[in-house]
Formats: C-alpha cells, sequence, structure tokens
C-alpha cells in the first residue's frame, strides 16, 4: 500500500504531493513502482495535528481518488469521516482506511455496511492532538487485541461482514516509542484472531529513535527508509497482509526477499 497524502503538514514529506495534479503523478508513480494499493489521505495524523474541516478534506481527496480509480488504481481513503468514506467509495475507491477504527464517527459503520468495502479498523485512542496523552497500556499486545475485537464486535454488531474486516495495530497512535516493538514481535498475537493484518510502520518516530546517532537525536523521516523496508520484510514473513509504506521500490525488494524465505523454509 503506497501512501498519497495530500496535505500540506504530513510529517513524512511536508506537503510534497498537496496538489491533486502532483498527488495524482504521485500516485501513478508509486503504482509503476510496484504499489498494489494507493492509500488517499486528506487529514494529517501526525502527533499534535489539528483536524481538516470536512468540506476540505473532500476538496482535497475526492478529485485524486477519481483520477486515480479512472486510471485503474486500487484505492484506499484514509479517513476517520463517514461522509469522506461513502462519498470517495461512491467515487471508485474499494477500501476504507479508517484510523479510529469507528470511535471518531459514529456513522461510519453503516457506511461500511451499506456499501460492502474493505474496512481497516486500526487501534486508535484519540485524534493526533491528544494521542500521545492516551498511551497507558498494561500490556500493549494484549490491550490493543482486546481494543480490536470490541471494534470487530461492534462492526458485526452493524451489520459489517467478518470477511469485509482488515485489522491493524496502529503503530505510534498512542504508542510511546518501547511499545511498538512488541506488537511487531508478537504480530502472530493479533494474525490469531484470523483476519488479514495491515501493518503501518512507514518512516514512524520509533524508528527514527531506534536510528538516533550518538548525539540521541532521532534520524529524520526521509532516513527511516530502510529501516522500514527491514520491518515490511519482517511482516511479510510473519503474514501481515499488506503493509503501507510511503517507499515503494525498497519495499517491494524487501517483501519479495521475505516471500522466496518463506517459500524456501516449506517443505512438502
Amino acid at each position: 500500500m503506497g501512501v498519497v497524502n495530500v496535505t500540506p503538514d504530513s510529517f513524512s514529506d511536508g506537503g510534497e504531493w498537496f496538489e491533486p495534479t502532483a498527488a495524482v503523478a504521485h500516485g501513478v508513480l508509486l503504482m509503476a513502482q510496484g504499489a498494489d494499493i494507493l492509500d488517499v489521505g486528506g487529514e494529517s495524523t501526525r502527533p499534535g495535528a489539528d483536524r481538516v474541516p470536512e468540506d476540505e478534506e473532500l476538496r482535497r481527496v475526492l478529485p485524486v481518488v477519481r483520477e486515480l480509480v479512472s486510471r485503474g488504481a486500487v484505492v484506499s481513503v484514509d479517513t476517520t469521516r463517514a461522509s469522506v468514506a461513502e462519498a470517495t467509495v461512491a467515487a471508485g475507491a474499494q477500501i476504507i482506511n479508517d484510523v479510529s477504527g469507528g470511535l471518531a464517527d459514529p456513522d461510519m459503520y453503516d457506511v461500511v455496511a451499506r456499501t460492502g468495502a474493505v474496512y481497516v479498523a486500526m487501534h486508535w485512542r484519540g485524534h493526533a492532538d491528544v494521542m500521545d496523552d492516551l498511551a497507558d497500556y498494561d500490556d500493549v499486545v494484549t490491550d490493543v487485541r482486546r481494543e480490536l475485537l470490541e471494534r470487530l464486535a461492534a462492526l458485526e454488531a452493524a451489520g459489517v461482514r467478518r470477511e469485509q474486516v482488515v485489522l491493524d495495530p496502529g503503530l505510534g497512535f498512542a504508542k510511546p516509542g518501547e511499545a511498538n516493538w512488541p506488537l511487531l514481535g508478537r504480530l502472530g498475537e493479533l494474525l490469531d484472531v484470523g483476519l488479514p493484518v495491515l501493518v503501518g510502520a512507514s518512516r514512524k518516530r520509533f524508528l527514527g529513535r531506534l536510528l538516533a546517532g550518538p548525539d540521541g537525536q532521532p534520524v529524520p523521516p526521509l532516513a527511516r527508509d530502510g529501516a522500514t523496508a527491514a520491518v515490511s520484510a519482517l511482516a511479510a514473513a510473519s503474514g501481515a497482509w499488506c503493509v503501507r509504506v510511503h517507499d515503494v521500490p525498497g519495499t517491494v525488494d524487501a517483501v519479495r526477499v521475505a516471500q522466496r524465505w518463506v517459500s524456501a523454509a516449506r517443505t512438502d
């Protein structure tokens, strides 16, 4: 899943593809580089980010979704708003990638049920401006798994079919640096639920901290792609359905290696 940020304030690319024409060109490039899905988002979810008005989010994403769909892309919309999800699915998006897992908008599950779109339910405890204050866990893996199962139960109660749902542990969202590693190392505990799992580690803060130099300063986002590719390979080898990344070529190579590694380890 290649990231197409249609925002002026993304933590990773600083609005490089904010204008629709540039966003579409970037999406087309990601497809050519091997992305199977393009994840189009019009609202930054970086820590501390302010919310974008609904009409502005729609203005940003709708033309990009329409154009990418017309070019044959499988499009995911990265939104927490039911209205944006519904409008973009009507425009051809096939996946709703909701970082709030439906907690930000009570109408989201109805949209998912009515449209039949694939729905990525991410673990979430609050919007970007407050999420760093909500990182209290007994055991992060156990707690995240339990809270995602609560989302799954609510989805099914709302009429969403289980086969529509993908789970995402929400790396970096209400999780301090060290809390992310158990979620990766124990990914099997989430895979055991029996649903596809999306892993979104790309360029996140916990990777920057891991790669910090002698001065203790985290490396900047663009210097985290090698580490992202390593996470992608390990996640793929562990059984993840998809990895969401900014740098597609490095991840495609890493996942190919992981596939061959796992295949070679199998015995008849």
